[in-house]
């Protein structure tokens, strides 16, 4: 057979495997095809459901953060509303303490323990029964026994912290609640932990003025039935949103110094008990706010997540040079001044971000724990507060703000 021949026989069987393996990767080519067809559809429905769910979180956060902000504003009325209800109860009577007044009292202080006695009976402020004459023998019993720190009296002065709180009284021949009615008072001296005379006298400058009597007095006689509040770290509507059960003529600093600490109630938005008592073992027994004032700052130990009192004075040396303590001063003046109350609240960023929707003369970390935190995308810079509060739900059943949930946990 010639060559020509046999090449003309072989050409169809390798035509026709070529054809097959032609027909084979079109069928190939055809079937990847459909194959992208297929996986970019199932792209395309997967990036939508990415996108929906990416909007369905979102949507679900925006309204987290928006029943948040109700509830912060629900809050705001009770607190309202509590203050409104405490003072429908009736408020005292405040008469007017001219020069002439304040002479007798000091004449009377010189008589010894019974002129004494009078000038704690003209001042209004012993908790007495009622009966006059009874409860001016007790008042004449107290001022016989002179400063004695063991005495307590029954009034609104805490002596053994009085006379502890000013050395220059030592050897102090009168009675200590004489001494602040006639002098201490109208010299700026706290009688009592929980009783900050200079910011109260401050906050009232121009009733006190028009009267001329100490900010005691005031406190008991008029600006406690009004639910004003007697320390900066002692919030008056704070206390009252918590519902104490008061009796008729019971004051809520009275109540919390005898009860409220006990039922773990809070004195201030800053001032949790729980989170102070984990860290002062040895406060038990006694108000933790009472603890924290007396010598718990002192130890450093913090009254709240968000504030740090080491760091506070660490960044005001001059405060801590003072020997004032650092809660205290920012809530009177720091935060007001713009300074931070811990590394983990930039409060001068928060100023920002609120900018004119930060009420005026209102904390600015208090505006931030009483709803602030809401109305903010960054009350930190970095740190989102949606998505935040999306990948950690339980911030809602628990009421607690993103940056201190973030502070509770160390930055973690």
């Amino acid at each position: 057979m010639t060559p020509a021949k046999a090449a003309s026989q072989a050409a169809p069987p390798v035509q026709a495997a070529t054809g097959a393996m032609l027909d084979k990767a079109r069928a190939v080519t055809a079937k990847v095809a459909r194959l992208s067809r297929d996986f970019a559809g199932a792209h395309k429905l997967a990036h939508e459901a990415q996108v929906r769910e990416a909007l369905t979180r979102t949507e679900l956060t925006l309204a987290l953060t928006e029943s948040l902000a109700a509830r912060a504003e629900l809050e705001a009325r009770l607190r309202d509303q509590a203050v409104a209800a405490f003072r429908a109860r009736g408020a005292g009577r405040l008469r007017r303490h001219n020069r002439l007044s304040q002479m007798l009292d000091r004449v009377l202080a010189r008589l010894g323990w019974p002129g004494q006695a009078l000038v704690i009976a003209r001042s209004g402020i012993w908790h007495g029964t009622g009966r006059p004459l009874h409860d001016l023998r007790h008042m004449a019993a107290y001022a016989r026994r002179g400063a004695d720190p063991a005495i307590i009296p029954r009034a609104p002065l805490e002596q053994a912290w009085y006379l502890a709180s000013n050395p220059d009284l030592a050897g102090l021949r009168m009675s200590p609640l004489a001494h602040y009615l006639v002098r201490g008072g109208r010299e700026g001296r706290d009688p009592a932990p929980l009783f900050h005379a200079g910011w109260y006298g401050r906050e009232n400058a121009a009733e006190l003025a028009a009267t001329s009597v100490t900010p005691l007095e005031h406190y008991v006689r008029v600006g406690a039935a009004r639910g004003l509040s007697p320390h900066p770290v002692f919030d008056t509507a704070h206390y009252l949103a918590q519902a104490p059960v008061l009796e008729p003529g019971d004051a809520p600093l009275s109540h919390y110094l005898r009860d409220g600490w006990r039922a773990g109630l809070s004195p201030h938005p800053l001032f949790d008990p729980a989170w102070y008592v984990e860290r002062a073992p040895d406060a038990a027994g006694q108000p933790p706010l009472v603890h924290y004032l007396s010598k718990g700052w002192k130890a450093g130990l913090a009254p709240h997540p968000l504030f740090d009192p080491r760091w506070y004075l660490d960044q005001h040396p001059n405060v801590a040079a003072a020997g004032v303590e650092p809660l205290t001063h920012f809530l009177a003046h720091g935060g007001f001044e713009v300074a931070s109350p811990s590394p983990w609240f930039d409060l001068p960023a928060y100023v920002e971000a609120r900018g004119a929707d930060l009420p005026p003369n209102v904390h600015p970390l208090i505006d931030y724990l009483r709803g602030g935190a809401w109305a903010v995308a960054e009350a930190r810079p970095g740190f989102p507060t949606a998505a935040y509060v999306a990948t950690r739900p339980a911030l809602v059943r628990r009421g607690i703000t993103p940056l201190e949930h973030w502070a509770r946990r160390g930055g973690r």
